[in-house]
């Protein structure tokens, strides 16, 4: 058994995706009700937390000629206020100059010579709020695996636990030839492994066909449904810098709308996005009448005894987004049958084949593929939609008001759109780039539009 945790396949997937202008990092911005605790009485508070995530005082090590993926090690030189950072809005404090800071924080990319995470502690909001902002390498985490950083300075009550500090003392970092003696023992017994794995299988014909059959389905849905998104201004260049822009709505009234018209809860984000995206781009002057969008919706393959687990476990649907109607229930129920048919398909299960395939390509051949496929016109954009706690959360007695996650952007999509629900609210995350999108809240006015529509047909 390797000494090392290896970073796995899909995790490092991200780490090749990022480039000068993609910053490969997820994020989220929580506002909590006053007053602003002291800075010092909130370092103190994540440094008794942190010793429950160990990961967050590891850092990434490379092993020699890319004959391994990396492995986590721990940072002997590991500086808490280097990751938890004090900053203030300009007075007068406002929601302008809070989106402002957030689209400069995720505009930057982490140090991967350090653990991959940063946290600002924002003061200065209206009424004595304070704002965390949050960043964490998608390397590290996806959207379910407790969301990120943030999962653990969250209380249940408002009364803040204080668990008992215990020293910590990093292990030695592994040199770089104990990074490459144990990648080559890895080598040499993987094959092994994968020989006995198979003649599990060739023991048990009856198992045979079917995982067959099953996993050329599952590709063939996977590969069919890629690579045939349409052109649209959504899809261009993209520069270093970025834009936030956030709408905040009720969970109920999504509900309000599935149980009048149909559908699911889903159905409805992606339906209300389809009209914001509709009246974004009908404000740019582009023809709508004959455009479907085509939208990578992440959907968890976490296991149950997962839960908790850091690391990615996600799949990839490709949801198309019929931006030609202008009926918004029927728009409703175009997406609704859609997603059913998209649900059957396996086309998540294929993701996640073509996933585990990369477990057995060489690293070089796995960096030169996420170039490529980076470079390709799968989707116009991502659509992430993460279920969060229905009840109100706390950080040193404070309640958090409200959250929205921050979706980064590939090299050719120029709008990402993440979602986060939280105790009867959904807070949207509209991200996108600075000179390519500069109408950003053109799409925050139309999304909010769409729900109006849908309600109003709903009553």
């Amino acid at each position: 058994m390797a000494r090392f945790e290896r970073l796995q396949v899909l995790d490092e997937l991200f780490l090749h995706l990022e480039g000068p202008n993609t910053h490969m990092h997820v994020g989220g911005v929580a506002i909590f009700e006053g007053p602003t605790p002291d800075y010092q009485e909130f370092l103190d508070m994540v440094r008794g937390r942190l010793q429950s995530v160990p990961r967050f005082r590891q850092k990434l090590a490379n092993v020699p000629f890319g004959l391994g993926r990396p492995v986590w090690v721990d940072d002997t030189h590991f500086n808490l206020e280097y990751h938890v950072r004090n900053t203030a809005l300009p007075a007068p404090g406002d929601e302008e100059k809070l989106k402002r800071l957030v689209a400069r924080i995720m505009s930057q990319q982490l140090d991967r010579s350090k653990p991959l995470w940063e946290m600002w502690f924002a003061e200065g909001l209206p009424g004595g709020r304070f704002a965390l902002i949050s960043k964490t390498h998608h390397c590290l985490i996806d959207g379910v695996s407790g969301t990120d950083i943030m999962s653990i300075l969250l209380d249940m009550t408002d009364e803040p636990e204080q668990p008992e500090v215990v020293p910590w003392r990093p292990a030695p970092e592994p040199t770089p030839d104990q990074l490459l003696v144990e990648a080559l023992k890895e080598r040499i017994t993987s094959p092994a492994e994968a020989v006995r794995s198979l003649q599990s299988v060739v023991l048990d014909p009856a198992k045979l066909p079917n995982r067959l059959v099953e996993g050329a389905k599952a590709l063939g849905a996977f590969i069919g449904g890629s690579f045939s998104a349409p052109p649209s201004s959504v899809n261009q260049s993209i520069g270093p810098h970025r834009r936030w822009e956030t709408v905040l709505t009720d969970l109920d009234d999504f509900k309000r709308v599935k149980d009048s018209l149909g559908g699911t809860v889903n159905d409805v984000v992606l339906t209300v996005v389809t009209g914001g995206l509709r009246y974004l781009l009908k404000s740019r002057g582009e023809r709508v009448d004959d455009l479907e969008l085509r939208a990578m919706v992440p959907v968890s393959v976490r296991a149950d005894h997962e839960e908790g687990a850091l690391g990615n476990r996600v799949a990839a649907l490709w949801a198309a987004l019929p931006v030609y109607e202008e009926d918004p229930v029927e728009r409703l129920h175009i997406v609704h049958e859609e997603m059913k048919d998209l649900k059957s398909s396996g086309q998540a299960v294929g993701a996640q084949l073509l996933t585990t395939f990369g477990e057995y390509a060489p690293p070089t051949i796995l960096a030169q593929a996420s170039r490529l496929v980076a470079r390709q016109r799968a989707f116009n954009l991502v659509i992430t939609n993460v279920p969060g706690p229905q009840f109100p959360l706390y950080t040193l007695g404070r309640r958090m008001t409200e959250v929205y996650p921050v979706v980064p952007l590939s090299d050719n999509t120029t709008i990402g759109v993440a979602l986060f629900s939280y105790a009867g609210t959904i807070g949207f995350g509209l991200f996108g780039d600075y000179d390519a999108a500069p109408d950003l809240s053109v799409l925050a006015e139309g999304i909010e539009k769409s729900i109006a529509e849908l309600l109003q047909a709903s009553s």
